[in-house]
């Protein structure tokens, strides 16, 4: 492993991407930035960057421990990476999952089967406590 790699190439060597050009795609667009400044497919980066990942709706942030422009096995990565996502950026995540089953967008069609019983648990939970004082008797 050398000093330095394509920022592409270590985006798919330890896995935040599945392909290299969905990586280069990423940094083409924007998505990809090493400290405060955007980075082109080609951007070497080094031991001690962080690279800033942008997948909706959070930016993932990685301190790089290796480089790499090989692929690597799943249980290889931390050796290669550091998460130093801020706990902020997973709230916004965990908000962002929960809000996805009060505004459904238009056109995704019916709920799954999992997702309607996670819907079903979530609305029930707000009912549940409203029908607790209702007396049911006096209709």
């Amino acid at each position: 492993m050398s000093d330095q790699a394509r920022i592409d190439k270590w985006l798919w060597a330890v896995r935040i991407y599945k392909t290299r050009s969905i990586a280069a795609e990423a940094c083409k667009k924007g998505h990809v930035s090493i400290g405060n400044r955007t980075a082109k497919p080609a951007h070497n980066i080094r031991v001690g960057d962080i690279v800033n990942v942008k997948k909706s709706p959070i930016t993932y942030s990685f301190r790089v421990l290796k480089c790499a422009e090989n692929r690597v096995g799943a249980k290889l990565v931390p050796e290669l990476m550091e998460n130093v996502t801020s706990q902020e950026q997973y709230e916004i995540l965990e908000m962002s999952k929960i809000s996805g089953f009060i505004d459904r967008q238009r056109g995704t069609g019916r709920p799954t089967k999992k997702e309607r019983r996670d819907l079903d648990i979530f609305v029930g939970e707000s009912f549940d406590n409203d029908f607790d004082e209702f007396d049911f008797d006096e209709l």
